[in-house]
């Protein structure tokens, strides 16, 4: 898996000043690259009792859908608030400059369903670990997160603890 690395392009200073940015959309790109992650990612799940794979807003969705799909397992998306049409459950979570709101239909996650949560990177755990809260208030149960970059240093996995972390790249900040 190391050479997906050399798909993951470093854009310094953005979105401000001191942060590296690891840009996905390189290996977005390459069909072959993307093919590699998505099984990657797959297999991380495959053999896991799983109903529902959980893709959150907005880089979520790419992986959560070719997962789903791969996987044939149900899709749930978890959107910005107001973007849903049925009614909703939602779940706030502190940024760096203030906070920000995630909602899932009520209706999405059942009583015992079984999900893996989806995102593009794991940073702080923040915005994992409120989508997997409110999954939890829905009678949902947690397998795992999956993600296809871990920014090692920010230690988002212990906010995600007891449940198990996997990604496919790792990186420092």
């Amino acid at each position: 898996m190391e050479d997906l690395k050399k798909y993951i392009r470093d854009i310094p200073n953005f979105p401000k000043e001191g942060i590296i940015f690891h840009d996905i959309t390189p290996l977005l790109q390459n069909a072959k690259a993307f093919g590699q992650a998505i099984d990657a990612m797959a297999d991380m799940i495959k053999g896991k009792s799983v109903n529902y794979l959980l893709g959150i807003e907005a880089r979520g969705f790419i992986f959560a859908s070719a997962l789903a799909y791969k996987l044939n397992l149900g899709l749930v998306i978890v959107r910005k608030p107001g973007k849903l049409p049925y009614k909703t459950y939602n779940a706030s979570y502190d940024l760096e400059y203030g906070k920000d709101m995630l909602e899932v239909h009520r209706d999405a996650i059942s009583d015992g369903s079984k999900v893996v949560l989806v995102d593009d990177l794991l940073a702080t755990g923040g915005t994992a670990a409120a989508v997997g809260n409110m999954v939890r208030r829905l009678g949902g149960e947690i397998v795992g997160y999956s993600f296809l970059v871990e920014l090692t240093e920010l230690n988002g996995r212990e906010k995600l603890k007891p449940y198990p972390v996997w990604s496919v790249l790792e990186f420092p900040i």
